[in-house]
């Protein structure tokens, strides 16, 4: 059996959100406040939406794509703003720059719908994450595969998804990252860096991860 050459130190993860003072009533509001929310903001209503909505299968993949979709009735932008994959993005500045720019240019083409007031107001909130080392770790993937069974939601979403941006990872999660330097199955790897987040929710995602990684433990 294949023995790591470090382990995978599994973490207890929640997040404490709360409402920041912007608020944006028309989607030119919406582009000035974009502008100068917090890093901690733009986390939470791209990649800690899909925490939230980790039981849903449909309906658009963050806040900004929902809002311009229920509150403003405008399916187009809301398509092209769900477009956005986080797993391209190493940067929350990068993910606010195009965001920004599908703004300005939507804005540019339909100027009349620019200052139209939504049917509710978009509230910007904060996701700051907590993480604590939960006690529990894997030097197999034996053991890799029976603690990730057991893993809450909270912690697959802060080593798979969240995980994305914290250097010097980028593009990886933190499995696939162990997977490829500590067990040398850059294949495994691959496999599960390729999991869609989109189309599963998260306990898809783990079924997924459990599937890819079980095809190893012989080998």
């Amino acid at each position: 059996m294949r023995v790591a050459r470090s382990p995978f130190v599994f973490m207890t993860a929640g997040y404490l959100t709360h409402i920041s003072n912007q608020r944006a009533d028309t989607l030119r509001e919406l582009y000035a406040q974009l502008r100068t929310a917090s890093d901690a903001s733009l986390f939470n209503h791209t990649f800690q939406v899909l925490e939230h909505y980790h039981f849903l299968r449909q309906g658009f993949s963050n806040d900004w794509a929902q809002w311009t979709l229920a509150a403003c009735n405008e399916p187009r932008l809301a398509e092209q703003l769900a477009s956005l994959d986080i797993r391209q993005y190493e940067s929350v500045a990068a993910i606010r720059a195009d965001l920004l720019e599908i703004l300005e240019r939507f804005l540019r083409e339909k100027p009349d719908a620019a200052d139209r007031r939504a049917f509710e107001p978009f509230y910007f909130c904060e996701a700051h994450v907590v993480a604590l080392p939960s006690g529990k770790q894997a030097t197999t993937l034996a053991e890799f595969c029976a603690i990730l069974r057991e893993l809450s939601i909270h912690s697959l979403h802060y080593h798979f998804i969240a995980a994305r941006l914290r250097p010097p990872l980028q593009f990886l999660n933190d499995f696939s990252h162990w997977f490829t330097t500590s067990l040398d199955l850059p294949e495994l790897a691959e496999n599960v860096e390729q999991i869609d987040i989109y189309t599963n929710t998260l306990e898809g995602v783990r079924s997924f991860i459990l599937e890819e990684t079980e095809k190893w433990l012989e080998r």
